[in-house]
């Protein structure tokens, strides 16, 4: 199969298909997402050696259990133990023994095939289309901020960052009548947003004057940003995640109080169900679709600061 390879830099090889073991199936990708994630793993993050990708659509050709055998499938990144106590709460995410689809001891999804364990196999429902489908993972980690945290209509929150992921969130928020202003430095991706009629800006968040801020901007300035802007007792949800080291005072946590939450991954079927009841518009994310033939093409058309999402599709 042809696969996209990371070591020391991204190159396409001729690979085995994987063979299944027991408890996974083998899927073939029909379709697959390049997020900030990817980006980041190509600038040494995870010091992630294999394939990449984990946003991904696609159809179970192997499998020991014949339910799945033939359906259109996404996947939970996370494979997990199944066995510790982390597991045995549902927070399969934080399995000390797990890996990570495309990041983390596990070839993902800019390949022709990929394994994953059955138990984290979720199903497309028909309204859903491929191209959607490969936001479902996106969304997901976006509905964990409100299983997290308690954003009341009341609060004033304010979004630090211009793309994909602030895009969802901010779709998100509108859902929950929440009260809120989104701050990025790109005018072509504000307009976008503007379109949803979400509250946008160029300028720095003032100083002191939210409640909540969600950190989602991909890099280090937005942190400083987020501890400016955040109240007094006030807290920041931390959604982004940096390849390099992130050096930073932490005397304004401790002097105005705020509570601090990282955030990352989330359960699949609440993501499903908005996307099949088309409460959330993931379409206007979708900036170009490329075939897996030009996915180093695509890796760098992904790179363009006005891109949203780049989708490859593979052959069918």
């Amino acid at each position: 199969m042809q696969a996209l390879y990371y070591h020391k830099g991204l190159s396409v090889k001729d690979l085995p298909v994987p063979l299944h073991p027991p408890g996974e199936a083998l899927i073939r990708v029909l379709t697959a997402g390049i997020c900030a994630t990817d980006r980041e793993i190509a600038a040494g993050y995870m010091n992630f050696t294999g394939i990449p990708g984990h946003e991904f659509a696609g159809i179970v050709e192997q499998s020991s259990d014949p339910h799945w055998l033939g359906k259109t499938v996404t996947g939970e990144i996370n494979a997990a133990c199944g066995k510790c106590q982390w597991c045995a709460r549902g927070l399969q995410r934080h399995c000390p023994d797990r890996t990570i689809l495309g990041i983390s001891g596990r070839n993902g999804a800019f390949a022709e095939y990929l394994c994953l364990p059955e138990a984290n196999l979720v199903e497309i429902p028909p309204e859903i289309s491929l191209r959607q489908a490969v936001f479902i993972e996106l969304l997901a980690a976006v509905l964990e901020i409100l299983e997290q945290v308690a954003v009341p209509p009341s609060a004033q929150a304010a979004l630090i960052g211009d793309g994909k992921l602030s895009l969802l969130i901010a779709q998100v928020f509108n859902l929950n009548g929440i009260d809120f202003t989104v701050f990025g430095r790109s005018p072509e991706k504000l307009r976008l947003f503007r379109q949803l009629s979400i509250d946008t800006s160029l300028n720095p968040p003032p100083e002191n004057a939210f409640d909540i801020v969600v950190e989602a901007s991909g890099h280090p300035s937005g942190w400083e940003s987020a501890v400016d802007a955040v109240k007094p007792r006030g807290t920041i949800i931390l959604k982004s995640t940096y390849a390099g080291k992130l050096d930073f005072n932490p005397a304004p946590i401790v002097i105005k109080e705020i509570t601090l939450t990282g955030s990352r991954c989330g359960k699949f079927p609440p993501a499903v169900r908005l996307l099949q009841k088309k409460l959330i518009d993931v379409d206007i994310l979708i900036s170009r679709i490329f075939p897996f033939s030009e996915i180093l093409n695509a890796f760098e058309y992904s790179m363009n600061p006005d891109c949203f999402k780049v989708i490859v599709e593979f052959p069918s």
